[in-house]
């Protein structure tokens, strides 16, 4: 007992005084071949600039297995890949959601998985969306084998306060196994209601049975409006703790509340023009590993950009608390925020006071310069460190107030922060290594000194929007990317 009480306090030693390096990072580049083909590239909204389509990734509770969906070429049809989480080689048979529009999210069980698509109803569906619009769905699979199938949205889900549909599958799948749910938050337009024609946001509960829960406190019909970036994380009993970026001025921690009212906390002023707010979390597939948990703790840890907010004013169409800013730089920064536990902020909250000139003093920025930064993501070693990563742009070309920007790319860079808000060493970077899908931390005992996620090796071009020379080439090749911070 003694020894391995001083071996702990060893390991512990040895995992607060490490730092993360260029040379702890670890490639495997094409080493998944994929039965299908995928299209690594898709269009943001509005400007047509490349965004990598998402390829969700997770890792069994055990550490035996991992799964990696993708979206078929054709843009119809989700396959998922059962991969060794040693080698990243493919294992088993794929399997595939046919119809999907979007993999969503994807959770990896000891004995399967679960997967979060969108997809059209079936033709003859009474009440189903128009011109074949896709719903949210969860499917739970058991050893390659559909077990069930639950409808998070269209008829008999919430008809009362609108029936919801999902054209794009912006949003993420988490599991809590402590509270027997899962928890699903995504992007919705409505099509019935006095909604309908908008853009909100849904939080939707299942069991382990496949049954959708209505919880009072946390299942939203409709929280955030024209909701522009999702964060969701698990906690041991719902709701899930949950951040929005909403179309009238400001991210929040809705937790309490799953909307964007003053019940929750304002994490940031954010300048939003046509209902845009500077793709804070990644924009089109980019609702993932922005908010994560620190091991065995209470506290969270949340990344995005920002062009940082100046000059407040009133909002007066949202009324008191409500507030509109101006960018403070002309490219994005890199910014992260604690939390202490689902509902509680670590520091200030950002202001409401109209007429103040700085909006962003509460803001602990991780980068500065002009740059300009994209597709933030953020994954815990364990309970104590934390990495952030993110894209840069150098020079560059911001053509609208509140959507992305182009330029030269700049590398990805990875930068490690702690529980106290604190970065630990300095910054590195890569110029041939994406963050294209979820940031898995794995278990390896005592310290957790892992994070892996998948991408695709190509020359990455942010110079320009798709449609005009940027890179729309399919792959049947996937590559992986892992972090050790021993």
């Amino acid at each position: 007992m003694r020894g391995t009480f001083i071996l702990s306090l060893f390991s512990l030693a040895l995992s607060a005084n490490a730092v993360i390096s260029k040379s702890k990072l670890t490639t495997y580049v094409d080493v998944l071949a994929l039965d299908n083909s995928f299209g690594p590239v898709k269009e943001a909204y509005w400007t047509g600039y490349p965004h990598h389509r998402r390829t969700p990734f997770a890792v069994s509770p055990d550490g035996k297995s991992a799964y990696l969906a993708y979206l078929d070429s054709s843009e119809t049809d989700v396959h998922v890949q059962k991969v060794n989480p040693k080698t990243f080689k493919a294992t088993g048979t794929t399997v595939t959601v046919t119809g999907g529009k979007e993999a969503g999210g994807l959770v990896a069980h000891n004995d399967g998985f679960a997967v979060l698509v969108n997809e059209a109803m079936p033709s003859g569906t009474t009440n189903a969306p128009p011109s074949n619009t896709p719903v949210p769905a969860l499917y739970r699979y058991t050893d390659g084998k559909q077990t069930w199938k639950t409808w998070l949205g269209g008829p008999g889900v919430h008809d009362s306060e609108g029936r919801a549909a999902s054209p794009d599958m912006n949003g993420d799948l988490v599991y809590s196994e402590k509270a027997g749910l899962y928890g699903a938050y995504f992007v919705v337009t409505d099509y019935s209601g006095d909604a309908s024609g908008h853009y909100g946001d849904s939080i939707e509960y299942v069991n382990k049975n496949g049954k959708l829960v209505t919880i009072d406190g946390a299942t939203s019909a409709w929280g955030c409006s024209h909701n522009t970036g999702i964060a969701f994380e698990a906690a041991d009993a719902a709701p899930f703790a949950s951040i929005c970026a909403e179309d009238q001025g400001a991210i929040w921690l809705n937790t309490k509340g799953q909307g964007m009212m003053n019940t929750g906390v304002k994490i940031s002023n954010e300048n939003t023009t046509n209902g845009a707010s500077g793709e804070p979390m990644g924009g089109m597939s980019g609702s993932y590993s922005a908010l994560a948990r620190f091991a065995d703790t209470s506290r969270y840890i949340f990344a995005w950009v920002s062009r940082g907010a100046k000059d407040v004013t009133e909002n007066e169409w949202m009324g008191d608390g409500y507030t509109n800013v101006q960018n403070r730089t002309n490219g994005r920064n890199v910014a992260f925020s604690l939390f202490s536990d689902k509902y509680t902020k670590v520091g200030a909250q950002a202001t409401s006071k109209v007429g103040a000139e700085d909006g962003d003093s509460q803001v602990n920025w991780i980068t500065s310069g002009t740059n300009d930064c994209s597709n933030a993501h953020v994954a815990a070693f364990g309970p104590v460190n934390a990495v952030v990563t993110w894209e840069e742009i150098s020079n560059p070309t911001c053509d609208f107030i509140a959507m992305g920007c182009r330029g030269k790319f700049a590398g990805t860079h990875f930068q490690e922060v702690n529980k106290k808000g604190e970065k630990v060493g300095v910054s590195f970077s890569s110029d041939d290594i994406y963050v294209a899908g979820d940031m898995v931390t794995f278990n390896e005992g005592l310290n957790t000194a892992k994070i892996c996620w998948p991408y695709v090796s190509m020359d990455w071009d942010l110079s320009q929007a798709v449609g005009y020379g940027g890179s729309s080439s399919t792959t049947k090749k996937m590559s992986f990317a892992c972090l050790n911070r021993l």
